[in-house]
């Protein structure tokens, strides 16, 4: 029977101008879904895993329309409360060369922000479950989100369930200081965290020595001490860490660190040509949680988690579309791009 695992948040309608189009060319906009939990249950799904979505979505055709983008590829919705007046909106404006990507949020007041704790029985919701996931996005939308992610991690807690967090800050949704104090009391239920280059900082004021994120300078010492910072405050059983050298909208370099409480394990490194790298962060989550449901070994888990996230970087939209066969066949060394026949 295939592991079950749960991740609750924002799905949103993303509004995209054809190609590197700016806003103010544009005279269309594709229309696709995603969002940081949706994303990584996605991943999951084409992983061969029981993922389960969990979130509120208004009752009209463009919530139907959310539904369907992740019933097309295999994320149980059985558990989407439904009600409330909208889908949240977000505007991706893609970079390129030294342009960086740009993105506007319309999210206020939408079904998921308005969310209570009456809509999601955690209980019956974590049934059977192995895993539990969630990002520093969703206790963001307001208190009573964040009021729901507590109940959840709790009930997952008491369920016997593994949970994971990717601190995932945004600075439009709250201040350093908001964030800080919720995702301090959340994370003291987290198993695994999973951040960014930045997050910790932003977060938590845990930052790396020597690294400066707009030079593409990353130092790896810097970063190992942000991970057993983040241990020795929370005791997560893994810390998480991807590292992005951006050398410019196209062009990245993209690897990861892996701390299990007692080594450091990192990455090889992947020079990207990037097609979309927006998910690209939930990719490595979806990456990661699969390899730890079914790998012990912390250098193939990390290996994994970095081979599925570089090659979201080559798929449009939110959701990273690949099997595990082909991240095991980046995993093994095979990043030719050569055409399979």
């Amino acid at each position: 029977m295939a592991k079950k695992v749960i991740t609750f948040g924002e799905i949103m309608l993303r509004l995209a101008p054809e190609g590197y189009y700016r806003f103010v060319q544009a005279d269309s906009y594709g229309a696709t879904f995603g969002g940081g939990e949706a994303n990584v249950a996605v991943s999951l799904a084409n992983y061969g895993l029981d993922a389960k979505f969990v979130t509120k979505l208004p009752e009209h055709e463009i919530g139907q329309a959310a539904v369907n983008s992740l019933r097309k590829y295999g994320v149980d919705t059985s558990y989407i409360a439904r009600g409330g007046d909208r889908v949240g909106i977000y505007f991706l404006e893609k970079g390129a060369s030294q342009r960086p990507s740009k993105v506007i949020y319309d999210r206020a007041g939408s079904s998921i922000a308005t969310a209570s704790p009456e809509d999601f029985n955690w209980k019956e919701i974590f049934d059977g479950a192995e895993w539990f996931h969630f990002t520093g996005i969703t206790p963001a939308l307001g208190d009573n989100v964040a009021a729901i992610c507590l109940e959840a991690c709790k009930a997952a807690k008491e369920a016997g369930v593994t949970i994971s967090c990717d601190l995932n800050y945004r600075n439009k949704l709250w201040s350093k200081e908001k964030a800080g104090q919720v995702m301090g009391e959340l994370c003291q239920y987290v198993d695994v965290c999973i951040a960014n280059e930045e997050d910790a900082a932003d977060v938590f004021g845990i930052k790396a020595a020597d690294t400066d994120v707009t030079t593409g300078t990353v130092n790896h010492e810097g970063y190992k001490d942000v991970a057993r910072q983040l241990t020795e405050r929370f005791g997560f059983q893994k810390v998480a860490i991807t590292l992005r050298e951006s050398l410019s909208a196209n062009d990245n370099n993209w690897s990861a660190m892996l701390y299990d409480g007692t080594e450091y394990h990192f990455s090889k490194k992947y020079k990207m040509h990037i097609v979309d790298r927006v998910g690209g962060g939930d990719s490595f989550g979806g990456g990661l949680i699969y390899s730890c449901l079914h790998e012990s070994d912390s250098q193939k888990i990390i290996e994994f988690a970095v081979a599925a996230s570089c090659l979201k970087h080559s798929i449009e939209g939110d959701f990273n579309l690949v099997s595990v066969g082909e991240v095991q066949k980046l995993m093994c060394g095979d990043g030719s791009g050569r055409v399979q026949r």
